[in-house]
């Protein structure tokens, strides 16, 4: 009986001893796990709280874009030619949409569609291209209007972006010059592209804390950012409008292909209108086809005809060759079996008469009996064969003979502007130099403040010398009669020359030139007038281009205020009445 008794009691105990031993290791346990709990938190809290913190930032933080307005452009008086409106770009959520449901019947969903004229099946399919996808554009240039409208139906995963789009002011007036910018912003034509990054800012960064929803709950961090630069150009936007109107006038009298006009301050070197006809609204590119965007003033040569012959009189007078007062034989004659002939039969002109006339036999005779050199070098200084450096993209150098033996044949026509190529651009740089009286100054197509003194290229006495003889082309008896101005001076040059086929012979197509200079007393601006292709029955640059000139440097010398310098009428005694031509040089010409 005891013996049993004692048997229960051990066995009680054992089991009491075994619950204590079991309790103090669960609560080991418990301690342990709460330690390590303890550590871990510690760890990651503590030690190393960077990537639980990222996962979260992950999770609620958003970088915003704070976009910086693109610097206006202007004329030289202020006048807007290129600013920037606000708009918004309507983006979507892929990811955070088709968590909330994705596109449903919901009527916001259909006001969403109408407003940007986007059908609901399009809507979905730009979304779900890639679902898990966090950003994909709706539309972009939505304006502001429409976008607070989408904002107020709070869709899910529907959010709007600012952004701005260019807005240019003189539209298809001043497109070649100002270009245009692409739909995010970046400059792809003109000034907008060469400038690009002077008119670009820095855009800011602002971070925020969002919810679930997408509502900003917190500002975390900005950083502000840059302004753009604004831009002034050289061109003045009236004078501008001025050419633009004038030459595409022209352009449709004539039914030509295409035309060019240049002006500069002689003074400056400033490019104060740049216009090409046809042109195209850069405020609405579409159907606008990219060859319609090329700035043909820098970017297509031509062979500048008789536009080059006043450098020619200057060389023979510096080399000694002439003198004012020389009389040249000009009847037609041969030269490496090629006749050189003019369009009309002269049996002699004086130098002030083989300008008036354009006579390619009396160049021609001055050239061959200089060196081989003395014309290029003369072209060379006045810039032909060199990019004016204007800054806009795509500009031509034109095509330059580099050459050390020259046949007759070569150096006579090149003498009457065969055997180069030049863009209209360096063709009004040529003569902004001879307005400066042998003074070469770049051209600029921004504002010049202070003027650039220039380098002198030839002689002062031979420039001014030779623009007088130029005022004979516009007096009765001249090529460029339709260029005159009443009440002003005006030295110029009409020229016309053949064009150059794709396979580089000359085709049945013609290129009307005028350019010179106003006033003649004492030149304020150059001025060059390109018509190509005249197919209405005239090509002469007498007969098609010279009016254009005329028109136009009438109207800018008037804008401008210039007082007028008249010639004085044919008998009248004094120097300027010897411009009027002798008789004996005949009447009419043609160039």
């Amino acid at each position: 009986m005891k013996a049993t008794r004692g048997v229960k009691l051990k066995r009680q105990d054992d089991q009491a001893s075994f619950v204590s031993w079991r309790f103090a290791l669960l609560c080991g346990c418990i301690l342990l796990a709460l330690v390590g709990l303890m550590l871990r938190v510690a760890y990651l809290q503590v030690i190393n709280p960077d990537r639980l913190v990222r996962e979260g930032d992950m999770r609620s933080l958003r970088v915003q874009q704070v976009p910086t307005a693109r610097g206006m452009i202007s004329d030289r008086a202020g006048r807007p030619l290129a600013v920037s409106v606000p708009v918004n770009a309507i983006w979507a959520d892929p990811k955070e949409l088709n968590e909330h449901g994705g596109i449903t019947l919901d009527t916001r969903w259909k006001a969403l569609s109408d407003a940007l004229s986007i059908p609901l099946d399009q809507l979905s399919t730009r979304i779900n291209a890639n679902p898990k996808g966090r950003f994909v554009y709706l539309a972009r240039q939505v304006n502001p209007a429409i976008g607070e409208y989408i904002h107020k139906l709070k869709l899910p995963g529907i959010y709007l972006r600012q952004e701005s789009r260019r807005y240019y002011p003189a539209g298809q007036v001043t497109a070649h010059v100002i270009g245009v910018t692409n739909i995010d912003g970046k400059g792809i034509e003109g000034v907008e592209s060469s400038f690009n990054r002077w008119l670009t800012g820095q855009p800011g960064e602002r971070t925020v804390r969002k919810d679930r929803y997408g509502r900003v709950i917190e500002d975390i961090s900005s950083v502000d950012s840059q302004a753009a630069h604004n831009l002034v150009l050289s061109i003045d936007e009236r004078l501008q409008a001025l050419v633009y109107r004038e030459l595409n006038n022209a352009v449709a009298f004539n039914k030509a292909e295409s035309g060019t006009a240049v002006l500069v301050d002689v003074n400056t070197g400033e490019v104060l209108a740049m216009a090409n006809s046809p042109s195209y609204n850069p405020n609405n590119l579409s159907g606008t086809p990219q060859e319609a965007m090329r700035n043909r003033a820098i970017t297509d040569i031509f062979e500048p005809g008789s536009t080059v012959k006043p450098m020619v009189v200057m060389t023979a007078l510096q080399h000694g060759v002439v003198r004012e007062n020389s009389v040249l034989q000009t009847l037609p004659y041969r030269v490496n079996g090629h006749e050189i002939k003019d369009v009309a039969r002269y049996n002699e002109l004086t130098l002030t008469g083989v300008l008036q006339k354009s006579s390619n036999v009396g160049v021609s005779k001055l050239a061959l009996a200089m060196p081989s050199s003395a014309l290029v070098e003369t072209y060379s200084r006045f810039g032909l064969g060199k990019p004016t450096n204007l800054g806009l993209v795509g500009e031509s150098s034109g095509l330059y003979p580099h050459k050390q033996r020259w046949s007759d044949i070569e150096r006579a026509t090149f003498s009457f502007g065969y055997g180069l190529m030049v863009t209209p651009l360096q063709l009004a740089r040529v003569y902004a130099t001879i307005g400066s009286l042998g003074i070469y100054r770049p051209l600029s197509i921004t504002k010049v403040d202070p003027p650039v003194s220039g380098e002198r290229v030839f002689p002062e006495h031979l420039v001014r010398t030779v623009v007088h003889m130029m005022e004979s082309v516009a007096l009765p008896g001249g090529g460029g009669t339709k260029a005159a101005i009443k009440g002003y001076r005006i030295a110029i040059k009409t020229g016309t020359a053949k064009k150059v086929g794709p396979d580089g012979r000359y085709v049945n197509k013609y290129i009307a030139y005028t350019a010179g200079v106003a006033p003649a007393s004492n030149p304020r601006f150059a001025l060059v007038v390109v018509i190509n292709d005249p197919q209405a029955g005239k090509y002469y640059g007498g007969a098609v281009s010279a009016p254009v000139f005329g028109a136009i440097m009438g109207g800018v010398l008037r804008t401008m205020n210039v007082e007028p310098d008249a010639l004085m009428t044919p008998g009248t005694t004094g120097e300027k009445g010897d411009l009027v031509n002798n008789k004996k040089e005949g009447s009419g010409g043609r160039s």
